[in-house]
């Protein structure tokens, strides 16, 4: 008996290192090849210049934010728009961005984290991270205590502050892939 059972195990181990193999293969034929760098699409379709507005209507959905289901984020206006299907804002808030931007250009949510110290020392939560801009991570997140301070000037930080209640909204938003763009 003893025999068989090592039989046994000798095999559903052969088996399980052969799954994590096949698995780990997978994961690295559709991961990028640098996790820290952004990976944008079309970075040339955006342009420095401030994206068409409604004039009546301040916080609409600006013209040329791209199409289907995304994350917008404008520079220039401190706002993000949620964007489901069909064009469809399901949610605006404005942000309080920190003293790195990232350029205009579309990017894809590649990493979050549920709670986290930020590098400006506070305590944050859903973590929303999109890109990476001379070695500083950029995303969005909402401190834990609800205080959305302005950055320390002299300081390179991405993180780019909402309220609690619209980085909810964004935590279930923008799972990891979801388009991000960012414009003036």
């Amino acid at each position: 008996m003893v025999g068989s059972s090592s039989g046994i195990a000798a095999g559903l181990t052969a088996t399980a290192l052969g799954t994590v193999g096949y698995l780990a293969f997978q994961a690295s034929a559709h991961a990028p090849d640098d996790l820290s760098a952004p990976r944008t699409t079309e970075p040339s379709s955006l342009s420095a210049t401030k994206a068409p507005r409604d004039g009546d209507d301040p916080t609409a959905l600006p013209l040329g934010s791209g199409t289907g289901q995304r994350v917008v984020y404008s520079l220039d206006d401190d706002r993000v728009w949620l964007v489901g299907e069909g064009d469809r804002v399901s949610r605006t808030f404005p942000v309080s961005p920190g003293t790195v931007d990232p350029p205009p250009a579309r990017y894809v949510v590649t990493s979050r984290s549920n709670s986290i110290v930020g590098s400006d020392g506070v305590a944050v939560e859903h973590v929303v991270r999109f890109a990476n801009v001379d070695g500083v991570a950029i995303g969005f997140s909402a401190p834990t205590d609800g205080r959305v301070l302005t950055p320390e000037p002299g300081k390179k930080l991405g993180g780019i502050r909402e309220s609690r209640e619209d980085a909810t909204a964004m935590w279930t938003f923008a799972t990891i892939g979801t388009t991000v763009t960012v414009i003036k």
